[in-house]
């Protein structure tokens, strides 16, 4: 029998519940996995209320990321074997697949084998976060050493992932958080610059750092109608990636801005990167290294239990973190 978490219903983190189930042999092209660590990630809060990409097929699963060691393989699956260590990639539905639990089938095509010095509650820190900032700053955007990246809710996982992809490719990360109590940790965790947004003027501080020009790449999970501040700090030209929906409030199209500066506000997710076989594997080499080299470092804001599920999800809403929020099994 395996622990797994299930919700029966969309709602607030007490709708989560952990049950005890019969898991089936891995199918053609799974792996079985003994989970050590789970990150928990922003998606997986969404897709529990309901307020997700997709629809959740109800009793539902949930979880992207998880590390531990390999128990089995399906058919058609050489690449891996009992006793590999591995971290799963956000490369799935979590209708078809969820790693909360203490032992879980995942496809094949997303998992891998991490370094070995990661600790399991790195490991389980790895692809959400580092995947995300990569397929914006480096696939698509083709960030320049040199170039101002604006990295919004920074104190978040993917946000301090972003910081340390930023520095890892020689741009300049200015971190946006909203109030100065995160200032010294975001500074501690590699921004170069940190603009607190409820207590400073954005545009014109972002104007104050990049001498007027604007920072040619946004990185944003929240939307809402700071758009309007992110699009007057953005370089002539510059690209707004919208990666999220954290906002509660509409978000509008800053229509003048963007065609006075000819901006591109992009939608995106890691996902296109992810289930793309050729992205994937160029995303994989430049993260492992990065980690590899210690340039690229998992932050671990906090350990719960796995019986402790519902609470980690009520810390991740408080909006507390800086880094990744774990689960240990």
């Amino acid at each position: 029998m395996s622990r797994v978490v299930r919700f029966h219903k969309t709602g607030g983190p007490e709708v989560l519940q952990i049950n005890d189930e019969q898991l089936t042999a891995p199918g053609a092209g799974e792996v079985q996995i003994e989970v050590k660590a789970i990150g928990i990630n922003r998606a997986e809060v969404m897709f529990r209320s309901g307020q997700y990409l997709e629809t959740p097929q109800l009793p539902a699963r949930l979880g992207y990321e998880a590390a531990g060691i390999v128990v089995s393989v399906g058919e058609g699956v050489s690449e891996f074997k009992p006793g590999d260590t591995v971290s799963t990639v956000p490369a799935f539905s979590q209708n078809d697949y969820g790693v909360y639990g203490d032992l879980v089938n995942v496809p094949a095509t997303a998992v891998v084998k991490h370094p070995a010095h990661l600790s399991w509650p790195e490991a389980a820190a790895i692809w959400m976060q580092y995947m995300t900032a990569y397929g914006a700053l480096v696939d698509i955007a083709d960030t320049k050493a040199g170039e101002y990246v604006l990295i919004s809710a920074a104190s978040s996982s993917v946000g301090v992932a972003a910081i340390q992809t930023a520095n890892l490719i020689g741009a300049i990360p200015v971190a946006l958080t909203r109030y100065n109590s995160k200032r010294e940790a975001l500074l501690k965790a590699g921004a170069k610059y940190v603009i607190a947004t409820e207590e400073q003027d954005l545009v014109a501080e972002v104007n104050r750092i990049t001498n007027g020009q604007g920072a040619r790449v946004i990185f944003d999970p929240v939307g809402g109608p700071t758009i309007n501040k992110l699009a007057e700090a953005t370089a002539q030209r510059g690209i707004i990636f919208q990666y999220g929906a954290l906002s509660s409030e509409p978000t509008p199209l800053p229509l003048f801005t963007i065609l006075a500066k000819q901006l591109t506000i992009r939608g995106y997710t890691l996902f296109e990167v992810s289930t793309d076989p050729e992205r994937l594997a160029r995303a994989k080499q430049f993260i492992i290294k990065g980690l590899t080299d210690g340039k690229l470092k998992p932050a671990v804001a906090k350990i719960f239990k796995l019986e402790q599920v519902v609470e980690a999800h009520r810390y991740m809403e408080s909006n507390q973190q800086i880094g990744k929020i774990i689960l240990e099994v």
